[in-house]
């Protein structure tokens, strides 16, 4: 699976480019915001993880409401909507998910979702207040839209590998290093 999205990831902005008349350039600083940061990928991994921990609905529910939040989150910052805390929204999300993995906490689907959607706004807002100028906004959200979709399926797909009661604490070490990496943007270090 994970090579599948790897190879996905390496063809979509080629095979972009190939069609005239559309933003390539958005969809393609669209597709490559979301890897730029290890905020975001650790939060995206880490939805992903945690919604294969609770399974049932929450598997397609939580990283579907994050991509859904994400991008109207987005949309308000590429219209220049003020929208304060965003930064530490984000840097809490790190490592608030990052604990949910680690601790492996339960929660009611709804819950889940909503905490999810309040991180993913941040996320969205962030990713959309730095588009390019020139690109199209709707090219710009799809593209980050597949890559933290596909990050969030990268999550799933390592937690479901490991679903043996051997390899399964090891998705709880990935959320406890989603948790470091919150601590160290928070302190600095990284």
């Amino acid at each position: 699976m994970i090579r599948l999205l790897a190879l996905i990831a390496v063809l979509l902005p080629t095979a972009a480019l190939a069609h005239p008349g559309h933003d390539a350039a958005g969809l393609v600083a669209g597709l490559q915001h979301p890897v730029s940061g290890l905020d975001h990928i650790a939060v995206m991994i880490a939805v992903g993880l945690w919604a294969a921990l609770a399974g049932g609905r929450a598997l397609w529910l939580w990283p579907a409401t994050f991509v859904a939040v994400m991008l109207a989150g987005g949309a308000l910052g590429m219209a220049h909507v003020a929208l304060p805390l965003v930064e530490p929204g984000i840097l809490a999300s790190v490592v608030v998910l990052g604990l949910m993995v680690a601790l492996a906490i339960e929660l009611p689907v709804a819950a889940g979702a909503a905490l999810v959607g309040v991180f993913a706004l941040f996320h969205g807002y962030a990713h959309g207040a730095e588009a390019p100028e020139a690109a199209s906004g709707v090219t710009y959200l799809l593209g980050f839209a597949a890559t933290t979709a596909a990050l969030h399926a990268v999550g799933i797909g390592l937690a479901l590998t490991l679903t043996s009661a051997r390899a399964r604490p090891l998705v709880r070490v990935a959320g406890a290093a989603c948790v470091a990496v919150g601590l160290g943007l928070v302190s600095g270090l990284i």
